[in-house]
């Protein structure tokens, strides 16, 4: 059993208090997929597979949910979305009736669920999907949508505690899209208090009554269904953002109508938003300017990107960077990870191990591994990526000290130092080194000698000096020739990467290797 000091077990323990010692728990979590699924979405996914996590590891059997909305209404479309005019002859519609423009899957949100259902494994997430156009298309929710209508005065009153404006007497807590022409320009004008509602609709005339146990037209509206399926559920656990949290919100209002359909509100918790860094933009998936958990893990391994929610408390806000900030993430994860395989961590280690190892457990993925993973600071590994233009392959041959059970973790490592590279570093921070035969850049006499010399240096001295030892013999021939250090650190980065500045450079030096030195020398 995990200690509980961790937030993943600290909710965990709550929500076997609060909900006793139940034989099986349910957690969930669900959006509407009405655009890109983007990684602030995805917060609120990986809050509850580590909840569930936790659960498990303290012995319970748990059902993790993920209920994709798709029975929402197709209110506007993404400008990152083709065939703008076709999508938009579709506004008003259920999101699972619009058709994939990518031709791919059988409708537009089939083609966003797939999208992250694929993805989701990759991180370690894995729950039941439910989707909740099926479920209402096939009357599973008839049942719920009749103890609204005959209970319709309770919801009225709850709901109208929130409202400047109350609902209108002969509201009834059920919208329908039309059988005619699937938009939801409908007005339901009467209820039978049995299984039948009449309505109409705005947009073709029609005239209808249905059946609630035969239709596939029938849903409830936001505030009312998602009570309504906790109850359905068994619900005891499902987190929300701070917009659903706020005073008067849904999750305000749902944990007390969710006593009309004989349940209790779930344990839950306010996640905060998150920012991007290094990209611009803000996340919105209905305007198409996403981050979706795809361009995470282009820059960031599995394991990093579940560690970034692991380590950071869900209510508190923070950005996910692609800037530098990038190259401090993995060295904050590798040291984690350090710890973790310390067999005799200093006192001040010690203090903070245990907190420490719980976080970095729960950013595995499967299984924990045995043996500390490869560690290689991602500045020197960039370096070297860059040296060899982006050859993995050519990358790894240069660390002997590799086992083939390291390799898989740092090839993707790899992979995602490139991905950063070529796509979002800072662009004084990349290079390429020149061939041999680029013309060389001109020096004045005493540049010259010293390069002289640095070449014989490199030639003579590098393989059996350590660093310090060989930048001393450098500066000793620069005082010898009267040449500053700018002047001669100048001439050496135009020499090797045709900058001004680069990499520290007697470290560069070495990254780069006594054999290809020679030849730019």
């Amino acid at each position: 059993m995990a200690d509980s000091f961790h937030w993943a077990d600290i909710t965990a323990d709550k929500i076997i208090r609060e909900k006793g010692d139940k034989e099986l728990y349910v957690c969930a979590s669900g959006i509407t997929p009405s655009g890109t699924v983007h990684i602030g979405n995805f917060r609120e996914i990986i809050s509850v597979a580590l909840t569930v996590q936790a659960l498990r590891e303290k012995g319970k059997k748990v059902r993790f949910l993920y209920s994709w909305d798709d029975y929402d209404v197709f209110r506007k479309v993404p400008k990152n979305m083709p065939q703008q005019e076709l999508l938009e002859s579709y506004l008003r519609q259920p999101i699972t009736l619009v058709p994939d423009v990518y031709g791919e899957y059988e409708s537009y949100a089939q083609y966003n669920e797939k999208t992250l259902e694929k993805l989701l494994p990759i991180v370690g997430v894995e729950p039941e999907f439910i989707y909740q156009a099926a479920k209402y298309r096939n009357g599973d929710y008839a049942e719920g949508i009749k103890t609204a209508l005959d209970r319709k005065d309770e919801l009225k009153a709850i709901l109208d505690e929130h409202r400047t404006t109350p609902l209108p007497e002969d509201w009834l807590p059920v919208s329908v899209f039309c059988e005619k022409c699937n938009r939801d320009t409908t007005q339901v004008t009467g209820y039978d208090g049995e299984w039948s509602i009449h309505y109409t609709c705005s947009s073709c005339g029609a005239d209808e009554t249905i059946d609630l146990r035969k239709t596939k037209a029938a849903k409830l509206p936001w505030r009312i269904d998602w009570p309504m399926r906790w109850a359905y559920e068994k619900v005891d656990f499902e987190p929300a953002g701070k917009d659903h949290h706020s005073e008067g919100g849904s999750f305000d209002t749902a944990k007390k109508t969710v006593a009309v359909f004989d349940w209790q509100p779930p344990v839950t918790f306010q996640y905060d938003f998150i920012s991007i860094k290094g990209r611009g933009g803000k996340i919105s998936s209905s305007g198409g300017d996403v981050i979706g958990l795809d361009d995470v893990l282009e820059v960031y391994t599995p394991e990093i990107t579940r560690y970034l929610f692991a380590g950071t408390r869900p209510n508190t806000e923070f950005a996910i960077s692609f800037d530098l900030d990038v190259l401090k993430i993995y060295e904050d994860y590798e040291s984690c990870e350090r710890l973790f395989f310390a067999e005799n961590p200093t006192p001040k280690e010690a203090a903070k191990k245990a907190k420490s190892d719980r976080i970095y457990r729960l950013s595995q993925v499967g299984d924990v591994p045995t043996e500390c993973p490869y560690q290689i600071p991602m500045r020197h590994l960039c370096n070297l990526l860059q040296i060899h233009d982006g050859n993995i392959d050519a990358v790894l041959a240069t660390l002997p000290d590799l086992k083939p059970s390291q390799k898989p973790r740092l090839e993707q490592k790899c992979r995602c130092a490139w991905n950063w590279i070529t796509r979002f570093a800072p662009e004084e921070f990349r290079f390429s080194l020149r061939t041999a035969d680029e013309e060389k850049p001109q020096a004045d006499e005493a540049c010259a000698r010293v390069m002289a010399d640095v070449r014989r240096l490199v030639a003579e001295k590098m393989e059996s000096s350590d660093e310090k030892t060989f930048g001393e013999l450098i500066y000793a021939s620069m005082q010898e020739n009267n040449v500053s250090s700018a002047d001669f650190f100048t001439l050496m980065y135009r020499t090797l990467i045709g900058k001004e500045k680069g990499p520290r450079l007697i470290n560069f030096m070495y990254t780069i290797g006594k054999e290809k030195l020679l030849k730019l020398l």
